[in-house]
């Protein structure tokens, strides 16, 4: 008589190694510090509406902070350019401050760390992973491009910012303010689709917004490095728990001679991959020079 099978070994919950090796707080430090900042502005722009404390008034389109610190969103005064509109001074001051700023910290920053929408699919993916929900419908990342380029389309066309009447982001704050409307509809179609259709579905494969950014991006100064990639124990948390996982192994398997940074302008700089990684592979920096920390006897070397 054969002897019983060993019981199976537990499958780890992405992090679960990191947790262990430097503590609860340290493997989500900077998934905390996203939520914080995303709820933060989120409330800034509600206290007006809802309390009277008006420090700032408008919305993400445009704002104006304490009443002399204008900041547009480039993307939708172009869509108000190509639909024939001319935007004030104060406008363009405004998109200048924001490019600026997401020319040094990174594009696609704006969906990790001020999309309020981001809060509904992250919830979504977590409530997959608990789930346990393994399909997905297969939709090609590159489409959010082809989206980006219709609602431009449609502005010229329709001579008005026609996305902004379905953008989530906008309806959520107009949901917000003005009550349960159309824009919860949206919402939840959002957070059904990236929950049961598709794993990042929305900002990872169709978000326009996300798409446009990326653009910015490609140019950012701040980079998520590997100072430390050798030491990397393929656990593959990191993957796991990327929006976009894609971006990860040129850097880290350096792929076609990749130094330890990820340059891809699709990183959203949110922090998760140094978050969960027990062998602090990854880590904030910039796109310039710095050398690879020794690991295990492996020589340094500086990335051109």
């Amino acid at each position: 008589m054969s002897a019983p099978a060993a019981p199976a070994a537990p499958v780890l919950r992405p992090g679960a190694e990191a947790i262990a090796a430097k503590g609860w707080l340290a493997a989500h430090k900077w998934l905390l510090l996203r939520r914080a900042s995303q709820v933060g502005i989120l409330l800034l722009f509600l206290l007006g509406p809802w309390f009277g404390l008006w420090i700032v008034k408008g919305n993400l389109a445009f704002s104006y902070t304490l009443n002399f610190l204008p900041l547009a969103d480039p993307y939708v005064i172009l869509q108000s350019m190509l639909a024939g509109q001319v935007p004030e001074k104060l406008a363009l001051i405004g998109v200048a401050l924001v490019v600026l700023l997401y020319l040094l910290i990174g594009g696609r920053a704006y969906c990790a760390w001020v999309c309020p929408v981001n809060l509904l699919t992250d919830l979504a993916y977590w409530m997959r992973v608990r789930l346990g929900l393994k399909g997905s419908a297969h939709i090609s990342r590159p489409t959010r491009y082809w989206m980006l380029g219709m609602t431009l389309v449609a502005a010229a066309a329709t001579g008005s910012i026609a996305w902004e009447m379905v953008n989530p982001v906008s309806m959520l704050h107009r949901g917000l303010i003005f009550g349960i409307g159309l824009a919860w509809a949206v919402l939840l179609a959002v957070f059904l689709f990236d929950l049961f259709v598709m794993r990042h579905g929305w900002c990872g494969h169709l978000c326009p917004v996300g798409a446009f950014y990326s653009l910015i991006g490609r140019f950012s100064l701040a980079r998520i490095r590997l100072p430390a990639r050798e030491a990397c124990n393929d656990c593959m948390d990191c993957f796991a728990v990327c929006p976009e996982p894609q971006v990860i192994r040129p850097a880290l398997k350096a792929i076609d001679g990749t130094p330890p940074l990820i340059s891809e302008a699709n990183c959203t700089n949110c922090g998760r991959c140094i978050d969960v990684c027990s062998k602090d592979v990854f880590a904030f920096g910039t796109r310039f020079k710095a050398t690879v920390l020794p690991v295990a006897g492996v020589a340094s070397a500086t990335p051109k």
